[in-house]
């Protein structure tokens, strides 16, 4: 389908209320279907997913892109397939697409999950950011191998780096899909600080931390619940940035639970 200008990829499956699943960054939105999806299936809910903009085989325009653009990509698609109001469930960025849409189309959402959010970057996570752009606008590529290390030293808790079956199969299929690559673009997105604007959302939600996640470290989202009228806070433990991937039973019944009640 096209919203926004952007040829879109989509898949639609199950019944019932309608959930839309946004990925974060450089990521398709098949990994929801991992363990996400089959369990909100079981649920009773009709599941949406997609690739945003950048991921393959979604259009991949050059340039920059802001969360404007993804926001307003996300809102078409809703509306082209008459989804609203519609459950959200979003990660990392897509926990942030999640948050404006609640601000700026609250017609559209019924309720947020925002798992591994954040309202605003600290000094630590806005020099991982300038170091990754860095690296980017000199053209240079990591080699396959070395992009899963640094991947599953970013992404994933001390409980799985331990182990060694475990780390080794990510470092292997992290390694295979290295080439794999989103756009450029979506690595130039920029939240700002929006811990005021979002006093503003009148839907609930609910905000998921995972307690060893290095990208959006705990403090970081609970900050989110806090400045959202209506947000709860939950903390899953022994997980990092890929919390739904490494825990997926405990961050399948906290989405669950929540959206069953609204």
């Amino acid at each position: 389908m096209t919203s926004n200008g952007i040829r879109l990829s989509y898949q639609s499956a199950g019944h019932g209320d309608p959930v839309l699943l946004i990925m974060g960054t450089g990521a398709s939105g098949r990994v929801w279907t991992t363990h996400q999806t089959p369990a909100l299936h079981r649920s009773g809910y009709r599941t949406i997913t997609f690739d945003n903009r950048g991921v393959a085989p979604s259009d991949a325009p050059g340039g920059k892109y802001s969360l404007a653009d993804l926001v307003a990509d996300t809102r078409g698609l809703i509306e082209e397939l008459d989804l609203g109001p519609c459950h959200l469930v979003g990660t990392s960025m897509g926990s942030m697409i999640a948050q404006e849409l609640a601000l700026e189309a609250p017609h559209l959402v019924r309720s947020a999950v925002l798992l591994a959010t954040r309202a605003r970057s600290d000094a630590a996570r806005r020099a991982m950011q300038s170091a990754d752009r860095a690296l980017r606008a000199a053209g240079l590529r990591l080699p396959p191998s070395y992009e899963a290390v640094r991947t599953v030293l970013e992404m994933l808790s001390p409980a799985t780096l331990n182990d060694d079956r475990a780390v080794s199969t990510w470092l292997d299929l992290l390694e295979l899909t290295g080439g794999d690559q989103a756009a450029d673009g979506q690595n130039w997105v920029e939240t700002g600080d929006r811990r005021e604007a979002l006093g503003a959302v009148a839907v609930p939600c609910r905000a998921i931390g995972f307690a060893d996640d290095l990208i959006c470290p705990p403090h970081l989202v609970a900050e989110v619940a806090h400045a959202i009228p209506d947000c709860d806070y939950l903390e899953i433990p022994g997980c990092g940035h890929l919390g739904n991937l490494e825990r997926p039973d405990e961050v399948n019944t906290a989405i669950i639970e929540f959206l069953d009640k609204h």
